[in-house]
């Protein structure tokens, strides 16, 4: 990785002093205080922390999908809140890639057609969506089963298929949400090597969220949402 200019070349995220309250009925309920943190391309981060420490909701605001109350979120040097709608929807079709619990595959559409989406929105022709996605389908292992549904795949084949999908615009982040929560260990095990694999071979960042602490230290490195600040975890 080349530094030699300077540190922002390779910084893809930039997160500063970030702080959410939610206000519903005139209750105010704080979830984040002061959260920054930075992340270079390549970079591979876990985000641990006890449920409801707002692991989740740090994780949509990264993306865009929720909005912050005071703070500033850069991707790739473009301040989301300077933004309008429109514009951070390109912004996430560009440079953002998400991983969820649940695959969220559309279920009449096969693999491959999943995984040409991103593509297609992006402005591809069908022929090259076809060529990347086909690609990247294969290079998970799922060279065999591109042209199946997702009810026609098993738990570990749609959310390999969904890493697939998140990673083929080669976006400069990918954020993940308990990716491999729904699966079981030997599954989990595989997908998050594949997570990992990838990360390092296309040069993205990677952001997961997870309460297993025994994949989160697979990471480059960890840090743990408590009290609505990032710290370094306290690990048994």
């Amino acid at each position: 990785m080349n530094k030699s200019k300077s540190g922002h070349d390779n910084m893809v995220l930039r997160v500063q002093h970030v702080a959410k309250t939610y206000n519903e009925h005139g209750l105010q309920t704080p979830v984040l205080l002061d959260v920054s943190l930075e992340l270079e391309r390549g970079e591979a981060l876990a985000i641990v922390g006890a449920s409801g420490s707002g692991k989740s909701t740090l994780l949509h605001i990264l993306g865009g999908l929720d909005t912050l109350t005071c703070g500033e979120v850069e991707i790739e040097g473009q301040r989301l809140s300077s933004l309008s709608d429109a514009e951070r929807g390109r912004v996430r079709n560009r440079s953002m890639g998400f991983i969820y619990q649940f695959h969220h595959l559309l279920p009449e559409f096969t693999a491959l057609e999943n995984v040409c989406m991103p593509l297609l929105i992006r402005g591809s022709s069908i022929a090259e969506a076809r060529q990347q996605a086909s690609s990247l389908l294969a290079r998970v292992g799922l060279d065999q089963r591109m042209h199946h549904k997702p009810a026609e795949l098993s738990g570990g084949e749609r959310q390999r298929c969904a890493v697939a999908r998140a990673l083929v615009t080669r976006p400069a982040c990918v954020l993940g949400d308990e990716p491999t929560g729904n699966l079981d260990e030997a599954n989990a095990a595989q997908v998050y090597a594949l997570m990992l694999e990838l990360n390092r071979e296309i040069g993205t960042g990677l952001i997961l969220v997870t309460h297993d602490l025994h994949l989160a230290a697979r990471m480059d490195r960890i840090v743990e949402l408590h009290g609505g600040m990032l710290r370094a975890p306290v690990l048994a």
